[in-house]
């Protein structure tokens, strides 16, 4: 399981787990990530790069994650002398209210949103129209529910009824006879 979970972690930079396997896989990770720092910093030496790729692979057993970590994951980690993982709570889980947490590389930053915010920034980019007499007509087509200016609509339109109409309700009171 343990090496599972490190598999996912390296290829996707942050997998959500309970708190005590996270804890569990912590040392786990970042002894990989230290032995592929090793290999690359003896990287004139073909054997030694080969040998910590052997190592990795013996926990590791999908290859594209051992290049990835050997290519992308270990390089950013050069300088940093350890703490690789970072390890965020995020409450407890609903059906056995287990305490949840999100383990993640640090530096990979993982945004939940960022797709959202990406999508709202593009609208924000739109052009608007200008003038009073652009915002009118723009106004005016979302009030008639017509289309917007780059053809999609901008609310379905609403089906119209006509108001029923109301019966003229005769006077209760009796008339005089003969009157003016």
């Amino acid at each position: 399981m343990i090496r599972n979970q490190a598999t996912a972690l390296l290829r996707h930079e942050h997998i959500v787990t309970t708190v005590p396997r996270a804890k569990e896989l912590r040392p786990f990770v970042e002894r990989l990530i230290t032995i592929a720092k090793r290999g690359l910093k003896a990287g004139d030496a073909k054997l030694a790069t080969l040998n910590a790729r052997r190592l990795v692979m013996h926990d590791i057993q999908d290859r594209e994650v051992v290049s990835k970590l050997f290519d992308t994951l270990a390089p950013r980690f050069e300088a940093r002398p350890g703490g690789y993982t970072r390890l965020l709570r995020l409450g407890y889980r609903k059906g056995d209210s287990a305490e949840i947490a999100q383990i993640e590389l640090v530096g990979s930053e993982f945004n939940p949103r960022a797709e959202a915010e990406a999508a709202a920034s593009q609208t924000e980019a739109e052009p608007k129209a200008k003038g009073v007499g652009g915002r009118l007509k723009a106004a005016a087509n979302r009030i008639r529910g017509g289309k917007k200016a780059d053809g999609g609509d901008a609310a379905p339109k609403a089906k119209a009824t006509k108001p029923a109409k109301t019966a003229v309700r005769k006077s209760t009171t009796p008339r005089k006879a003969g009157g003016s």
